[in-house]
């Protein structure tokens, strides 16, 4: 029998050329989906390394679950630049590459989170070239990979995120503090599964289904569905006063929002043509956002410079925009959650 869709980690693939087609844009599933703490990869500290991008809301993910879970020092990371490869490479366009001297448009200098590919040996130019590898011809990240076999763990984000987290403690996290992101709770494990369906399917996939269309009346659908979702999570956090998703504690649901509504305002509201509503305009989500920003680890788990270069690097002139520098520019503004209340008492701010 074939295994269902999970569609809190995947679309439907169901006559996907034919969709693609038509103007919808239809994510591919990853192929990579080992389980880290299976014997062929036991989960051991500094065994594992991490590629990613920081432009992209998948990897953010898991940077996001590698910093609040204490993994920092026992899982390596590499990042990519965050605009791929133009049509003059001569390994061809649109491929991820580790290129730590490339000079950003938005800055004039090159980045520094950005670093060569230390996880094989071999010092890769191209993430393509992990998975050729391995015969794969994918190459997207984020990519978990055992520097002990050679081999890809993983690369599908929603189920790296939670392997972390179930194993923190035998890959080395020592932090006493740290949240647990999927509790063993079958009602509270309930209530995260039927957040991760609404949001990857409104949200974090439908960001993309609107910025990425190319047909105007599937652009108005997942424009509709987008902030339709955001008024019922605005409604959940308004219901009772509480913290995070579900209730006062920060779990996977709360890390798996948090990439989107970060690049909401200063990203997305133009370049994935989602400029219904700012977050800001919504006092409890954004009150949210600027708690989860506070957190130990988040601020530091991105850049909004690899987001603005990475998503308007490749827009149709590859010009990145400077704003928004109203109230102020960001992410400095998430350090404000009464910003709102400021705005409202205020419009000049």
């Amino acid at each position: 029998m074939k295994k269902p869709v999970d569609t809190s980690i995947e679309e439907h693939q169901s006559n996907a050329a034919g969709r693609r087609a038509k103007g919808e844009f239809v994510r591919g599933v990853s192929g990579f989906r080992s389980t880290l703490g299976d014997a062929d990869f036991p989960a051991q500290p500094g065994r594992y390394h991490l590629v990613v991008a920081l432009n992209c809301p998948w990897c953010h993910r898991v940077t996001l679950a590698r910093n609040v879970l204490g993994l920092q020092n026992s899982i390596s990371l590499d990042v990519v630049y965050p605009s791929r490869t133009g049509d003059d490479d001569p390994a061809g366009p649109n491929l991820w590459e580790f290129n730590p001297t490339r000079v950003s448009t938005l800055t004039n200098v090159s980045l520094l989170e950005c670093t060569l590919e230390t996880a094989t040996g071999k010092a890769y130019r191209l993430v393509k070239q992990i998975y050729a590898a391995e015969g794969s011809s994918e190459g997207s990240v984020p990519v978990l990979y055992d520097k002990i076999t050679q081999r890809i763990v993983n690369n599908e984000s929603a189920e790296i995120l939670r392997m972390l987290n179930a194993n923190a403690t035998a890959l080395g996290s020592n932090d006493a503090d740290r949240p647990d992101l999927y509790p063993d709770k079958a009602a509270t494990r309930a209530e995260i599964n039927v957040l991760n369906d609404i949001i990857y399917t409104g949200i974090n996939n439908g960001a993309y289904k609107a910025g990425f269309s190319s047909d105007q009346a599937v652009y108005a659908k997942a424009f509709e569905n987008y902030f339709d979702t955001l008024a019922k999570l605005e409604k959940l956090l308004a219901s009772d006063g509480r913290d995070f998703l579900t209730g006062n504690n920060f779990t996977e649901a709360d890390l798996r929002l948090f990439p989107t509504l970060y690049r909401h305002d200063p990203v997305y509201y133009l370049r994935m043509k989602l400029n219904g509503a700012k977050i800001l305009d919504y006092p409890h989500l954004w009150r949210w956002l600027c708690k989860v920003y506070g957190l130990p680890g988040v601020a530091q788990s991105n850049s909004l410079v690899h987001c603005r270069q990475g998503y308007f690097g490749r827009s149709w002139n590859n010009i990145v925009p400077i704003g928004p520098f109203s109230p102020m520019p960001y992410p400095e503004a998430y350090e404000h959650p009464n910003l709102f209340d400021l705005r409202r008492a205020n419009p000049k701010v």
